[in-house]
């Protein structure tokens, strides 16, 4: 429920209750008792939460280990890469030559040429919790810090595709997985999906119980003529501080944050992977055209958003562009050579502007960003150009968290069909995102937490190296 009372009502005063009135767990739910002043509180309990976010890009289709960390062009022709290799700054390293800029950055961050996903389907398993719990891994996060921050109302898992940025973008292939599922823990603690209909300048909806903000235009709209009677209104301005910071929180730090003109010019041309990727040149031909075009034009803008939200309080934020790491050179997907150009160069432009932003800006430490795909590509190059499906072996980047970095953890065998040393699962990458956003013994002694958050939680150990 979202309720704006009329403040030209007759009364003496405006009841705490219905000055603003968000229910359940809708965008305006601030735990508004949080500010009242002089409220006694109870024993301070500690926390499980650390101060730290997660930032989970989902290489969605799968993308290759060889044209991307692993380029094995010492393999033969048909298995080596077909991009061929670039020197990094770590010495004796390579990688895929597309990776121009990430390469000069590979100091920065990790790279595990032993990471397993297990099998060579097409899901969304690297960002599921399991096979029980069936949510998002964010919902993990909001299930244990709750749907929002109580003092800014932002949401604390958020879920971005292409059109969260671009209002002209294609729907997102949604087919092979639910990125908005949080499964047991039910809708409130789904993710917040600004964008979900028709654009972000028509549709901004909260993915949660009791209410969804329909449509963003309209409740700006609204919130402005609020604005504007509470400055003139006299019975309004008499409203308690209490009522003031819920408004003011809700009317400026929510749309504030997702505003990505609000960043300077120069950071928003970091991002803009426009003048390295040329939407015109991708061949019709290929019937995931239009994704490819979404991908190439959205992504850095996606991450630029997805530093913002984390800045302002959000603690895990899942960014896919859709079905674009899929090459198999058939009818509806690229070769890897046209393919790596489509979508391998703006993943590049975009992740080195976001590595770039987060050393700038003192932020290194606070934010993991995790790059990887449901499963790898075969080690054979098909007749037509492409790569199929295969589960024995992925690329996997991590950056930040206030782990170690400008390591290659784990080595491939030969042909990059397989791990050549203690391969590195689903399960270690999930430890590795649970150790980076909690505290997982005080986790464990957290009342109210249901028994099968716990045991995800606690399972296993990071991924060795870090």
């Amino acid at each position: 429920m979202f309720r704006f009372i009329n403040p030209y009502r007759q009364t003496k005063g405006l009841p705490r209750r219905d000055f603003l009135r968000v229910g359940g767990y809708g965008l305006g739910s601030l735990a508004l008792g949080n500010f009242l002043p002089g409220v006694a509180k109870g024993s301070p309990v500690m926390s499980p939460l650390r101060d730290k976010s997660v930032i989970f890009l989902f290489m969605h289709g799968g993308p290759s280990q060889f044209e991307t960390f692993d380029p094995k062009m010492d393999a033969p022709t048909g298995i080596r890469s077909a991009t061929g290799e670039i020197p990094t700054t770590i010495p004796g390293i390579t990688f895929g030559s597309t990776f121009e800029k990430l390469a000069q950055r590979a100091d920065k961050f990790n790279i595990v040429r032993s990471f397993v996903t297990g099998d060579g389907n097409h899901d969304i398993k690297p960002v599921m919790s399991n096979d029980t719990l069936q949510a998002n891994l964010g919902s993990i996060y909001s299930r244990v810090a709750g749907p929002q921050r109580t003092d800014s109302a932002m949401p604390t898992n958020v879920a971005l595709f292409p059109r969260a940025v671009e209002a002209e973008a294609g729907p997102t292939i949604t087919d092979f997985g639910n990125f908005e599922s949080a499964g047991e823990f039910g809708s409130a603690f789904a993710p917040f999906v600004p964008g979900a209909g028709a654009g972000l300048q028509q549709d901004m909806q909260l993915n949660l119980p009791h209410a969804r903000l329909d449509d963003r235009r309209k409740l700006l709209a609204e919130l402005d003529v609020w604005k504007r009677l509470v400055q003139s209104d006299k019975a309004v301005s008499n409203a308690s501080t209490l009522q003031q910071l819920g408004f003011d929180a809700l009317v400026n730090g929510i749309s504030e944050a997702f505003d990505l003109q609000q960043e300077p010019i120069s950071v928003l041309n970091s991002y803009d992977t426009r003048p390295h990727f040329n939407p015109n040149r991708i061949d019709k031909k290929w019937n995931n055209h239009r994704h490819y075009a979404d991908h190439g034009t959205s992504i850095g803008k996606l991450l630029l958003l997805a530093r913002r939200l984390c800045e302002r309080g959000c603690g895990f934020v899942t960014i896919t562009t859709s079905f674009v790491w899929d090459m198999h050179a058939d009818i509806n997907n690229a070769p890897m050579t046209d393919g790596m150009n489509y979508v391998g160069a703006p993943f590049d432009h975009a992740v080195a502007a976001f590595i770039d932003d987060i050393e700038a800006r003192g932020l290194r430490d606070k934010i993991l960003l995790v790059c990887c795909g449901e499963m790898g590509r075969t080690p054979i190059i098909n007749k037509e150009g492409g790569r199929d499906h295969w589960g024995n072996l992925a690329p996997l980047l991590l950056y930040g968290g206030g782990w170690k970095s400008g390591q290659v953890i784990g080595q491939s065998a030969r042909d990059g069909g397989q791990p050549a040393s203690n391969p590195v699962t689903i399960h270690d990458l999930l430890a590795t995102i649970m150790h980076t956003l909690f505290d997982v013994d005080q986790v464990r002694v957290t009342d109210g937490l249901p028994r099968n958050l716990l045991n995800v939680v606690g399972r296993g150990t990071p991924i060795p190296g870090l």
